[in-house]
């Protein structure tokens, strides 16, 4: 692979760190501080995320989504509870069982066409096993944006939300990307979580520009989070300098440095969108609504275009591939790949 590689169209996570965000390091590295979050910097990130989801906001910093996924649902969950979440939830798919290992709960997947999860998916679930043999649903577990590119519209997440509360059940979102879904959707951050009825949120900070961290945020609730501390260090997601998971946070969330950047990363999407849904041999599979595009093409074709620019290949039976912008992709990386991926289709003409 040749230079062009370094421009990767892979994950979000592959972005290099924002400059805005090596400057709140560097800043926050300055002299001695309290460790484990008595800071400055942590009490200022905690009030920022409070100006964005409400002041009654529970935030427990982590250090990566897993962990923020494991330490926020195992502070509401019984060994004998489960899971329920789509089958392409990155709870289910790419967190190696960290769940079940961690808290003896088991994640149930439910299949859906587009990630997401509707009552009419769930409600199966709540009629069968209520007796000792089966793990007794306590969550549902959604992601916003989901793992397949789409968006959950605030009616959605009302209708879900209501359907879980009203049977007993508490709503976990996965908001690696939310800052990207909140973008798309024109919306604040509390108007697609707290205010939709969301009772936990894992808030995404590494996809958006940051080096490492993500934030537990609990809406409303203490009975939910009166084990989240002791879970947290239990789980091995307490950060002895939290100052620097905090300061980052701090930097992203003022200014609206989270939203330009998630903007951008979308328009860069869009941008790719229209640059290859014209390419013969290129179909577009899914609706682009964040910073995601999913495409079928040739295997040789995707084959000669990754000997240039990484990116995965989401589902190899189709073959179905991933191409992901982050807040650093540039209109000129969009147009060379655009312009790799209709090179090696016409190879193949």
């Amino acid at each position: 692979m040749n230079d062009a590689a370094n421009r990767s169209f892979g994950s979000d996570n592959n972005a290099p760190v924002a400059p805005e965000i090596v400057e709140a390091l560097l800043a926050a590295n300055a002299g001695d501080a309290v460790g484990y979050g008595e800071d400055a910097w942590t009490e200022r990130a905690v009030a920022c995320i409070r100006q964005h989801f409400g002041d009654a906001t529970g935030v427990y910093f982590t250090f990566n989504g897993t962990g923020a996924n494991v330490a926020s649902l195992s502070s509401v969950l019984q060994p004998w509870e489960a899971v329920l979440a789509p089958a392409s939830a990155h709870l289910q798919t790419d967190e190696c069982g960290a769940l079940e290992r961690f808290s003896g709960s088991k994640v149930i997947p439910i299949q859906t066409a587009d990630g997401k999860l509707r009552p009419s998916d769930i409600e199966p679930f709540l009629r069968a096993g209520h007796d000792v043999h089966f793990p007794q649903p306590r969550v549902v577990s959604i992601s916003q944006a989901t793992e397949l590119g789409g968006l959950y519209e605030v009616a959605e997440l009302r209708e879900l939300c209501e359907f879980a509360h009203r049977n007993a059940l508490l709503v976990q979102m996965d908001g690696a990307r939310i800052a990207n879904a909140a973008v798309a959707l024109a919306l604040p951050l509390r108007a697609v979580t707290v205010d939709a009825g969301v009772d936990m949120l894992t808030l995404g900070g590494t996809k958006n520009g940051l080096m490492f961290g993500e934030a537990i945020c609990f809406f409303g609730n203490v009975a939910h989070e009166r084990a989240a501390p002791y879970v947290r260090k239990q789980s091995m997601q307490l950060a002895p300098k939290m100052r620097f998971i905090a300061a980052q946070f701090e930097a992203l969330l003022s200014d609206g440095l989270w939203e330009r950047y998630a903007a951008h990363a979308n328009a860069m999407a869009t941008r790719l969108l229209e640059r290859v849904r014209l390419i013969a041999g290129v179909r577009v599979t899914r609706p682009v609504r964040c910073n995601a595009v999913f495409a079928t093409l040739d295997r040789r074709a995707i084959e000669r275009i990754q000997e240039k620019f990484f990116f995965y290949v989401f589902d190899a039976a189709l073959p179905e591939v991933r191409w992901m912008t982050h807040w650093a992709t540039t209109a000129a990386d969009v147009d060379d790949f655009a312009r790799c991926i209709a090179a090696a289709t016409a190879a193949d003409a």
